[in-house]
């Protein structure tokens, strides 16, 4: 099914633009220049021309995956060039479905079964980069999916919001999916249904970091609550983290906790959205694997989409500017880009200090773009118009 077709080669420019510094950051931020790259092979997939990006997910400068209204897409090319590797059985994705990338061999894709929701749905997964995929039939519907390895991954199966309170299941699998076992369950509709992780509150996502230790991360209707849950058991019994003492800012109001990132098996990072009259995001770190959390200095004004690169290494978009630290987020250069995205900003997806993607969306026609940069977000060329 492969169209034939010329590459044309690659080549990464590299467009240095002053950067204005924040008060705190006290040398100027200089992107990482890297070396042009050869045109990659092609894929044996069809082609996709323009795909209307819903996601993203790049592993490096160049592979990357995404997933469209109808199609799951992979490009060798840093977003150039798309090929079609949806399963055969799947003809709506966008919204209706939940992925997990791995790496670029091993990708997971979660359907909702709608006529069983929440407690059905169909996992497809390849191990060949979307070539061939195996279907079976989950458990659940929807959530948050994440894996460890080809092997070992835990499911947060969303089962219905409602007056505050979000019912979840924990699910983990030893064989990539092919069976699931529930460990745990708050919907009170369940004869097995414990509340050590409450049914109160939104939850927003889970984080393993290995098969016995998670984090779930979300928001209380209640001012100045961590909504932080740790289980060291594997997901049997949940406790609220204590060690992560909030700003003073952040006690009169509800704060909501984003999922934990881990930058190593070590370093890790959680961001804490702050309403007030101008909202704030605060950043947190460990260096213990989690065990303890300390407020960085900066609360970054208006705080959104965050990537967090390296122990060292993060980037910020606050809606106007790209905020980037080198020393684990005790200071921040800012970057004004050259491009405003303002409300058609959907969402960032960065791979290193250099290299990151934007997806935007018009929202008076729906249509969709990506755009990329190789400066630190400085400057940005448009990928597909």
């Amino acid at each position: 099914m492969t169209r034939s077709r010329i590459l044309i080669p690659l080549i990464l420019l590299l467009s240095l633009s002053a950067c204005s510094l924040s008060s705190t950051q006290s040398a100027e931020f200089l992107p990482t220049p890297y070396p042009d790259t050869p045109s990659p092979a092609i894929i044996n997939a069809p082609l996709v021309e323009s795909p209307s990006l819903v996601n993203i997910h790049f592993l490096n400068e160049l592979d990357g995956w995404g997933v469209t209204e109808t199609q799951i897409v992979r490009t060798n090319d840093g977003g150039i060039t798309w090929y079609n590797v949806t399963p055969a059985e799947i003809t709506e994705t966008g919204y209706g479905v939940d992925s997990f990338v791995l790496d670029n061999d091993h990708v997971w894709v979660l359907k909702q079964d709608f006529e069983n929701y929440p407690n059905s749905g169909f996992l497809y997964r390849t191990s060949d980069g979307g070539a061939t995929w195996i279907s079976v039939n989950a458990p659940f519907s929807g959530g948050d999916i994440n894996f460890l390895d080809a092997n070992n991954g835990w499911m947060l199966a969303d089962l219905g919001v409602g007056m505050g309170s979000n019912a979840v299941a924990v699910y983990k699998t030893t064989d990539g999916g092919m069976t699931w076992n529930q460990t745990y369950i708050n919907d009170p509709n369940n004869s097995n249904a414990r509340d050590s992780l409450p049914l109160g509150g939104i939850k927003n996502g889970l984080t393993p970091l290995n098969m016995q230790t998670a984090w779930v991360s979300g928001v209380v209707y209640s001012d100045g609550t961590v909504y932080l849950y740790r289980t060291d058991d594997g997901g049997v019994n949940w406790s609220q983290v204590t060690s992560l003492l909030l700003p003073p800012v952040a006690q009169n109001t509800q704060v909501s906790f984003e999922p934990v990132k881990f930058a190593t098996v070590q370093d890790a990072f959680v961001t804490v959205r702050i309403p007030s009259d101008q909202s704030q995001m605060a950043v947190y770190t460990s260096n213990d694997s989690g065990n303890t959390w300390s407020l960085t200095p900066t609360l970054i004004p208006n705080g959104g989409s965050a990537d967090f690169l390296s122990a060292t290494e993060a980037v910020i978009y606050n809606g106007e500017q790209f905020y980037v630290t080198r020393d684990a987020a005790h200071t921040w250069s800012i970057i004004p880009p050259d491009v405003i995205f303002g409300e058609t900003f959907a969402m960032m997806d960065f791979v290193n200090i250099s290299t990151g993607w934007v997806t935007t969306v018009d929202p008076t026609t729906n249509h969709r773009s990506l755009y990329r940069t190789s400066d630190g977000g400085a400057t940005w060329s448009s990928v597909i118009p």
